[in-house]
């Protein structure tokens, strides 16, 4: 396994790490995702350590807390081996209280997701959601309290938009407050947003990306084509409605490349998926999942080879999308690759 630095921070980490959406999966979308128990959940950490897999991801929010818990029970004994990751923000409650990062929310989620995985420590807390109602000088020297006190290693976001990231960014050199160094983000080769606006920022600043749904919320997995439709036992069937929409002729194009490539490299096309993101810049862990450990071992497969620069253009080619505004005027202007050269 490869291990690279997360962002500018000292913390070193895979180059896959693993989440765990699907322990203790219950409700409409992570019962559909998958309900690994703990003896389940520790067979899979087995493989993933075996094959130098040791960040482990985790939220609040995944069926109410039974991830994180289930996921502690599974590490018991092995703490030191493994690098926890997890997130709060999102809402778990009714209460006027029980979403958002306000200084009450953070120490009082930081305090009940460490009882919930059973440890003295979070290697990363992300933030899951930008929260506009918190400002940034709170949120900030709360996470400088949680920092200080060993509760937290290092801290990031996900899901932020590029404006507020840079100020809270700005606003923590002022301070000396700890910095964002991770945005764990949505990114895949049917899902390219990411490189408009936050991969040049995570370049320019070292935040380093740690990406989710890395196979399009389960499109490019290999089972869904021009002439196959969603299969039976696909959890689209189920969670569509929660997924990033993509046009069905555009996942069709990206699907072509892909049969086309693993034909080549006789690989399959989740492992192909998968090693395109690996080579992106600014990419410092790609998150995968598995229901169980066939899916686990096939992901792994994504590792230890390398797409040719060829193979990597005919992909960029086949999921390029042209932005939006106020980025789609570079693109096409005969300048735009002199102003913006390649993140390499």
């Amino acid at each position: 396994m490869e291990y690279r630095q997360l962002g500018t921070s000292g913390l070193r980490v895979p180059a896959l790490s693993f989440g765990t959406g699907t322990f203790g999966g219950s409700g409409p979308l992570f019962g559909a995702w998958g309900n690994s128990d703990a003896q389940e959940a520790r067979r899979l950490i087995d493989i993933c350590l075996d094959a130098g897999i040791t960040l482990f991801d985790t939220a609040d929010v995944y069926s109410n807390g039974a991830s994180e818990e289930v996921l502690g029970a599974a590490i018991r004994g092995r703490r030191d081996r493994v690098l926890i990751s997890t997130k709060l923000g999102l809402p778990t409650g009714e209460g006027p209280n029980d979403w958002g990062v306000s200084r009450d929310r953070l120490i009082g989620g930081v305090e009940a997701a460490l009882q919930r995985i059973g440890t003295d420590h979070i290697d990363l807390l992300q933030l899951h959601a930008f929260d506009a109602s918190t400002p940034v000088e709170e949120l900030l020297a709360t996470l400088d309290q949680l920092v200080r006190a060993g509760k937290l290693r290092h801290v990031g976001v996900s899901n932020y938009p590029g404006w507020q990231l840079m100020k809270t960014l700005d606003v923590a050199d002022r301070h000396g407050w700890p910095r964002f160094v991770a945005h764990q983000v949505y990114y895949s080769l049917i899902g390219r947003a990411y490189e408009a606006d936050l991969m040049p920022l995570a370049a320019d600043q070292g935040v380093g990306a740690l990406v989710w749904s890395p196979l399009g919320w389960g499109r490019l997995t290999g089972k869904i084509r021009r002439s196959s439709p969603i299969p039976d036992g696909s959890r689209l069937h189920q969670t569509a409605a929660f997924a990033p929409p993509v046009e069905d002729e555009h996942l069709y194009r990206v699907v072509d490349a892909l049969d086309e490539i693993a034909a080549e490299t006789g690989k399959t096309v989740p492992q192909v998926a998968l090693n395109w993101l690996l080579q992106r810049p600014t990419v410092s862990s790609v998150i995968i999942g598995a229901r169980n450990e066939e899916q686990l071992r096939q992901n792994l497969g994504a590792v230890g080879w390398a797409l040719t620069r060829d193979q990597i253009a005919r992909l960029d080619q086949a999921s390029y999308q042209m932005p939006a505004y106020p980025y789609a005027p570079y693109h096409q202007q005969a300048g735009f690759a002199r102003l913006n050269p390649p993140l390499v």
